[in-house]
């Protein structure tokens, strides 16, 4: 079936340049782009059509990482940690090191996710049925735990973040029907739009961090696209494979859990890595490490939301989301039935996206070989551009001036945090999970009736607390076990 239409195969490239352009225009996101394909996949076969809104899925993974590298702004919220080192390595001349990281990390995460769709399938979506409340409350606090990794240099201030973060996280109605935070304001009900809140925070504050300079590289002799150097890092992370693999491996588990998705997956890989390295306080300092860890995360995501769509029929974020309204318009269902009765379509699918993680990294060389110009512009250029652009995404996301009010607010946030080094990250964090640590927390209080034994009827809730556990102590059992090594060697 995969060479059955030239139309399966024709789609792909178009698809992933879709993707890039859309993950690199801040506050496009990959959903908004695939919306917007929605109507061409009406004209054509199932598969082509499938094809196409992958790609673009896909394509949109990576694109977002081009800003979050060369301006420190997240193209999308998967993104956020590939900025923590993937910007200071830009300011030091190495944005084209930084990309070529990226891109590669972004393909073999593309690639594991689904090479463990394409073995895992049933398994998993049989355990994904499993997570109750309690579990998903344990995912929650495990990405709550990432604030340890991302409070910067004054724990206190990390702390004073991350509070801040859940609080603003909760704002709106809740599961019980109680209304907190919204000042009378009607868009606040749903809680405040975290796409818009997540571009002030990053973008405006950033912008206003480089008012005054002339160009984002200083050194004129650095700001050039340089595809050698691009190949040289991509070289680089041969030597780093279980860096990459634990980055896949996170992204493709938090991928498969629906509503979570790769927003968390980037920022709970970044912060294992810098916990597990050997100089975590090189990480958010220029640490290439820290780009591979979030960019296998977010990409490897894809796999893993798309098991639950596949085998369940449940959206597990706003992309696969879209790609199951593709499904309707050409009278497919997702689901069971869908899975028992056309394996050999989702396996057409997942063959189809091995191919994309090749053409991923040949269109992605291409992509980033110009992109990696913007460095090269004035910035009196490009600050007002990036501003422009930022609004317009606010507006587009809400559809209403919800957005750009959103930007603006948390503009002034980020400015303030960024004035007096308050880590914005940790604020993200806590935007990400309040809501979905409070209404795990509510859940399960109804469903143990407040009984703390309730606990031992799930065996899996008690396998992610002692994961969670596990995490929390990593760095000192590993800090005792290089001791006692040391000691046993003499050295």
């Amino acid at each position: 079936m995969l060479f059955s239409s030239w139309q399966i195969w024709v789609v792909l490239v178009p698809g992933l340049l879709i993707g890039l352009t859309a993950g690199a225009l801040i506050g496009v996101q990959n959903p908004m782009a695939m919306a917007i394909c929605l109507p061409l996949t009406l004209y054509m076969d199932f598969l082509p059509a499938v094809m196409l809104l992958t790609a673009i899925f896909t394509g949109a993974g990576f694109g977002g990482a081009i800003t979050s590298i060369l301006m420190g702004i997240p193209g999308t919220s998967s993104c956020v940690a590939t900025t923590f080192d993937g910007y200071p390595m830009a300011q030091q001349g190495k944005h084209n090191e930084a990309l070529g990281i990226a891109l590669l990390s972004s393909s073999i995460g593309v690639l594991f996710g689904y090479v463990v769709l394409f073995i895992l399938i049933v398994p998993l979506s049989r355990w994904v049925l499993k997570l109750g409340p309690v579990e998903m409350l344990f995912v929650a606090l495990w990405g709550l735990s990432t604030l340890a990794a991302l409070g910067g240099k004054y724990m206190s201030r990390g702390l004073i973040a991350a509070i801040f973060g859940v609080l603003m996280g909760t704002v709106g109605m809740n599961t019980s029907g109680y209304i907190r935070g919204t000042a009378g304001i009607s868009f606040l009900l749903e809680g405040i739009p975290f796409v818009p809140a997540m571009m002030g925070l990053f973008a405006a504050s950033q912008l206003f961090e480089l008012v005054g300079e002339k160009f984002l590289v200083k050194d004129e002799a650095l700001r050039r696209a340089d595809f050698g150097k691009i190949l040289g890092s991509i070289r680089w992370l041969k030597n780093y494979p279980f860096l990459l693999l634990r980055g896949s491996l996170i992204g493709t588990f938090i991928g498969a859990i629906p509503g979570i998705g790769s927003s968390l997956a980037n920022l709970v890989s970044y912060s294992e890595t810098k916990r597990m390295d050997r100089d975590p306080d090189s990480f958010g300092k220029g640490n290439p490490k820290g780009v591979a860890a979030s960019e296998s995360a977010n990409s490897s995501s894809e796999g893993g939301s798309m098991v639950i769509m596949l085998a369940l029929g449940i959206p597990g974020g706003a992309g696969t989301a879209m790609l199951l309204v593709a499904f309707g318009m050409h009278n497919v269902i997702g689901g069971p039935q869908f899975l028992s009765n056309n394996m050999d379509t989702v396996y057409v699918i997942i063959f189809g996206n091995f191919a994309q993680a090749g053409l991923l990294l040949i269109v992605g060389l291409l992509f980033i070989s110009v992109a990696g110009n913007i460095v090269r512009l004035p910035l009196s250029i490009l600050i007002p551009s990036v501003l422009v652009l930022s609004i317009v995404g606010a507006y587009a996301v809400t559809g209403d001036i919800a957005g750009p009010i959103t930007l603006f607010v948390w503009a002034v946030f980020g400015w303030i945090m960024k004035r007096y080094e308050y880590p914005i990250a940790a604020t993200v964090v806590g935007l990400v999970l309040g809501k979905m640590v409070e209404s795990e927390v509510i859940r399960s209080y109804q469903l143990s009736a407040g009984d703390i034994l309730f606990l031992l009827e799930r065996p899996v809730a008690l396998v992610f607390a002692a994961l969670l556990i596990l995490s929390l102590f990593q760095p000192l059992i590993l800090k005792a076990f290089r001791f006692k090594w040391n000691s046993g060697t003499g050295d």
